[in-house]
């Protein structure tokens, strides 16, 4: 092997600790520091230090103690120097002191003791990120990067921004929480659930975003669906008591299990009735339908996202389109409105309606959301009532929703499935064939 390829091969190794061992770097540094934004700090010094060492010296048996026990050790420097950080030096020094290695590659001897805390500090973490002071995007900016392990530029692609853009709104949301005082800590028992709420939402919109994406030419951006997916693992292993936990890791599971169903060759979209049942991926489905069954057994099948991964596992469980249990997910989508009510929900709802009693009954409650505000800009209210108009036969007025919707969507791929069903009215083609459309019951 040449210097280069092992140049190369260690640089590989880094890329892939600090993807697996950032969260768990920060969060530990984090807690001995109390400011976000400094762990990051002193995680990329780690980092950087990695990158100077280990090409020559090799990569050590254990990465994760050597870039915990170096970023320590940058704490303590930037403890004694720093005269902001003074302050604090008398109640964290002697702990920090007390934690100093002698060596690089040589772990702290109460390695076993900062273990113990890891999974507290990383659910720390994760409600820090997803703390209400910052806004919605900046909970998904901020998250990813200190959770997902994602840089500045990946995210920015992820989400088709200007790297500035997403680079300042890191930088605000961890000025933000250094300047609110943010405790690094889970809430109390009576704050939890609302924020729990919050960061299950960020989650999901991480994953929403990967599988049905916004913007740009592709339909699915999968890196996304995978980050959420693992965010919501580590979470449902941090508060296994937690259903509604263990219905949003079911609802990721069994959406995403048709990630390879969802796609033709040629990048086409294939809507959900249509799509090949035997490329959904069981073993996805069988772990999604075990969070479900916990989540049930935990006394939390009400929840929103266990109740959305009750309509997942109604598709996961038909092997045949014709075998979808239509009227229990109008069910299950009339418990949600009641729940979680939202005109998003009330649009699913109708499509199952119009699947489970005929397309005049979903038309109705379409009629019914046509003023609503929530939805004067999404693309599939229109796409919704193209659908049930076609299978009315009202072909002339489907197409015109049909290219109503494609105006709307800002993907590329799905306003040709769009602009497709509006040409193929009234040949068989489109509104009337049952297949669904850009389906919002996905």
């Amino acid at each position: 092997m040449t210097g280069n390829d092992r140049h190369r091969e260690v640089r590989r190794a880094i890329d892939t600790v600090w993807r697996i061992e950032s969260p768990r770097l920060i969060a530990g540094l984090a807690r001995m520091v109390r400011d976000v934004g400094l762990a990051e700090e002193l995680a990329q010094d780690a980092l950087v230090a990695a990158l100077e060492h280990w090409p020559a010296d090799g990569v050590p048996d254990n990465p994760g103690a050597w870039l915990m026990a170096t970023g320590k050790r940058r704490a303590i420097d930037r403890l004694r120097r720093n005269t902001l950080i003074q302050r604090k030096h008398e109640e964290f020094g002697h702990e920090l002191e007390d934690r100093q290695m002698d060596a690089f590659d040589k772990p702290p001897d109460d390695d076993d003791r900062l273990e113990d805390d890891i999974g507290d500090d990383l659910l720390r973490l994760v409600f820090t990120a997803c703390h209400p002071v910052l806004s919605t995007e900046a909970q998904v900016a901020l998250t990813l990067r200190l959770l997902g392990g994602l840089a500045t530029d990946e995210i920015a692609r992820a989400f088709l921004q200007p790297e500035a853009t997403v680079a300042q709104r890191i930088v605000r949301a961890k000025r933000t929480l250094s300047d609110r005082q943010v405790p690094f800590e889970v809430p109390r028992r009576d704050d939890l659930r609302e924020r729990l709420a919050s960061v299950l939402g960020v989650v999901y919109l991480i994953f929403n975003e990967g599988y049905a994406a916004t913007a740009g030419d592709d339909l699915m951006r999968p890196a996304l669906c995978e980050e959420a997916l693992r965010l919501g693992r580590v979470l449902a292993g941090l508060m296994p008591l937690e259903p509604e936990v263990h219905g949003l890791v079911a609802l990721m599971e069994i959406q995403a299990s048709r990630a390879d169903a969802r796609i033709a060759a040629d990048g086409t979209p294939i809507v959900l009735l249509q799509q090949d049942r035997a490329r959904w991926d069981r073993l996805m489905i069988a772990r999604g339908l075990a969070a479900l069954q916990r989540a049930e057994q935990l006394g939390g099948a009400r929840g929103p996202f266990a109740l959305q991964a009750g309509i997942a596992a109604c598709h996961a469980r038909a092997m045949e389109a014709a075998d979808t249990d239509w009227p229990r997910i109008a069910a299950l989508y009339a418990i949600l409105a009641q729940v979680a009510p939202s005109p998003v929900v009330e649009l699913n709802r109708a499509v199952a309606l119009g699947m489970a009693e005929g397309p005049a009954a979903g038309l109705a409650l379409v009629e019914a959301l046509a003023d609503e505000p929530a939805l004067r800009q999404y693309h599939l209210l229109p796409a919704v009532r193209g659908d049930l108009l076609g299978k009315l036969g009202r072909h002339g007025e489907a197409r015109a929703e049909f290219e109503r919707a494609a105006g709307l969507t800002r993907n590329g791929r799905e306003r040709d499935l769009l602009l497709g069903r509006a040409a193929g009215c009234g040949t068989g083609e489109g509104g009337a064939d049952g297949a669904g459309t850009a389906a919002p019951t996905e």
